[in-house]
């Protein structure tokens, strides 16, 4: 089972320059069929609070593109979109788009990251999503979720071995974001990806660090800072021996 890493250098709002380096990219990549493919939070704006000029219209530019992707390269594409929820705030979102081009699952953030002004523009999200992966249970979660571990606890009680956090985590708490990936892995018993945008936009630099971490947090794959697509294969009977064989998730305690 094979897992590909699109750590992109986001054009600030140009949908048309992203879409088109994508597609570039996962051309050369030529994916195996059955893959998940992960791109960053927003990948096709940038981590933008211009709800009004970014997000999905009708017919729906991204979407469409990640669907037709998905299907065309006959792989799970998993990326950040940004809607326009109910409120009139956009919705932060993961969407997930199977071999046959149609959505598995839909994901909007949980937490949005109040100190840069996100929960001006976008509403909070509030429920879990989970999708199967060729056997595998996949949760996916985006950026400033990742400092939260009682959504990832609340995932993996229903069964998820792999988390997929997609971001635009600034180079300067990068190390913040390398710790809690292992840390998520580690507590959970899972494989997490972690894939984040590298380069800079009007207020940040970014410094890609995109990274599949084992069940025992061992980093198998760093993707380091520049814009590339990288791959790494999971084992999920590796993971179901260490579960197995070290069985901490049994032990999980709720107290008030």
């Amino acid at each position: 089972m094979n897992i590909i890493c699109c750590q992109l250098d986001i054009v600030w709002e140009d949908k048309g320059a992203n879409l088109a380096k994508v597609q570039k990219l996962l051309a050369q990549a030529n994916p195996v069929a059955g893959s998940l493919v992960v791109l960053p939070e927003m990948f096709a704006t940038g981590f933008s609070m211009n709800v009004t000029g970014i997000c999905e219209r009708t017919p729906p530019e991204v979407e469409l593109f990640v669907g037709e992707t998905a299907r065309r390269q006959r792989v799970f594409l998993l990326a950040g979109v940004v809607n326009r929820g109910p409120d009139g705030r956009g919705r932060n979102e993961a969407v997930v788009f199977g071999p046959d081009g149609q959505l598995v699952a839909r994901y909007a953030k949980i937490h949005p990251f109040s100190c840069g002004g996100e929960t001006q523009h976008y509403a909070a999200g509030s429920e879990l999503a989970t999708f199967d992966w060729s056997g595998c249970r996949v949760a996916p979660f985006i950026c400033y979720d990742l400092r939260f571990p009682e959504i990832f606890r609340s995932a993996v009680r229903r069964g998820t071995q792999l988390f997929a956090v997609i971001a635009n985590w600034p180079a300067k708490r990068e190390h913040h974001w390398v710790a809690l990936l292992q840390a998520r892995a580690i507590e959970n018993q899972a494989y997490v990806v972690g894939v984040n945008r590298c380069g800079s936009d009007p207020q940040q630099a970014y410094g890609g660090r995109s990274l599949v971490v084992d069940p025992q947090g061992q980093v198998v794959l760093d993707a380091g800072a520049g814009e590339t697509v990288v791959s790494a294969d999971v084992d999920l009977e590796a993971l179901r021996a260490w579960r197995r064989d070290f069985p901490a998730l049994r032990d999980m305690r709720w107290a008030n």
